[in-house]
């Protein structure tokens, strides 16, 4: 039979509806339906300037949001041949590893909260608090921090604001390290994760699955290790794990919290001097930018009339990372309670995904199906 789960449900953050094929209590598949919060965001980008669609960007994932921003901002200085200060290039380092913190604690509390584990929900919702104030103090705001602009930033950091960051951090380690051992050997908790939802190596290839999901089943990719201000500036390790399941993919976000508080401290101590903005001459030209969101690669690819954005097409990491869960995933779920906690595990934006309309070859739209034989405008 069919279960059906959503579009509103307790355990979605976002509207969407996962079919559950099953066979008594145990699934054997599943289908996923998008369609709720369709914004058409990209063609509302169409024939505006930057300056109006950062904000737009901004508004495409709200818990990842910052990358949006930077990586659209990039793709123009791509186009323009220019690089934005490296004391710039720093400050969007910080802020990028702050949004990764909060993004990964919140998905991890989101899943402790699936499987029924309220004590560690309530703990990573406050340890995220500290952060959301880093970002405050840092960008002068939480959410939509509307802090990257085509040639750096907009404000300079002062030092009260990066001391009072490190404070926060130090406050963070030191109340941090006890939760992930907390999840890592607490019985209960491994029965609900560990050998549930697994996905090999190949199959995560095959579907394309990006960032901490690709990490959590040994595919050792992560953008920010071939990004030059990363690759040339700091010293930080592509965090993997090779089980596979919704264990690893929970400890693997643990794991790179650790890492992006690593590379918050070395951005920090060693911030360069000089400019932290400078003007850019935007010509008519094309670029595509990548970078590693908090879920995966976020890619740009932006054709600019001068100015005004002629073309824009935004990839996000949550439509490959679903794509993964419906097809592999499901495959080996015991119950229907394992197939939500696994759903929850992949960390799904749907929000950043429904973007664009599906149509099939005759231009009709139709029912998502997978990646394969998809065009999409």
């Amino acid at each position: 039979m069919i279960l059906p789960i959503g579009p509103i449900h307790p355990a979605l953050k976002e509207p969407l509806r996962l079919k559950l094929h099953t066979r008594g209590e145990k699934v054997i598949g599943a289908e996923i339906d998008y369609g709720y919060v369709y914004r058409g965001i990209e063609k509302v980008m169409e024939g505006k300037t930057w300056q109006k669609c950062v904000y737009l960007s901004e508004r495409v994932c709200g818990i990842c949001s910052y990358i949006h921003t930077q990586t659209f901002v990039e793709t123009f200085e791509k186009i323009a041949g220019e690089e934005a200060p490296l004391r710039a290039q720093y400050l969007r380092v910080i802020s990028n590893e702050l949004d990764r913190i909060q993004s990964h604690l919140l998905a991890n509390s989101t899943y402790f909260n699936v499987i029924e584990h309220e004590t560690l929900f309530m703990y990573m919702l406050s340890l995220r608090e500290l952060v959301m104030d880093a970002i405050e103090l840092l960008t002068g705001n939480r959410v939509h921090m509307a802090w990257n602009v085509v040639g750096g930033v907009r404000l300079d950091a002062k030092e009260v604001h990066l001391k009072s960051i490190i404070d926060l951090l130090d406050k963070l380690e030191s109340q941090y390290a006890k939760y992930p051992e907390m999840f890592e050997h607490g019985p209960l908790l491994g029965l609900r994760s560990k050998d549930v939802g697994y996905m090999s190596e190949e199959d995560a290839i095959k579907a394309r699955a990006v960032g901490p999901i690709a990490r959590a089943s040994s595919v050792k990719e992560d953008l920010r290790a071939n990004k030059p201000v990363y690759r040339d500036n700091f010293d930080f390790n592509v965090i993997w794990r090779d089980e596979g399941d919704n264990f690893a993919r929970t400890m693997n976000r643990f794991d790179e919290v650790t890492e992006s508080i690593k590379i918050i401290r070395q951005a920090i101590n060693n911030l360069p001097e000089g400019k932290f903005r400078k003007k850019v001459d935007i010509p008519a030209g094309y670029a595509d930018n990548r970078n590693e969101a908090p879920r995966g690669e976020v890619a740009y690819m932006i054709e600019t009339n001068g100015n005004l954005i002629k073309n824009i097409s935004i990839r996000t990491p949550s439509i490959m990372n679903i794509d993964a869960c419906a097809r592999y995933m499901f495959k080996d779920v015991s119950t229907v309670a394992d197939a939500i906690a696994t759903y929850a595990s992949v960390d799904p934006c749907i929000a950043c995904t429904e973007r664009v309309v599906i149509v099939d070859e005759n231009g009709k739209t139709c029912e998502f199906n997978g990646l394969q034989d998809v065009k999409s405008i």
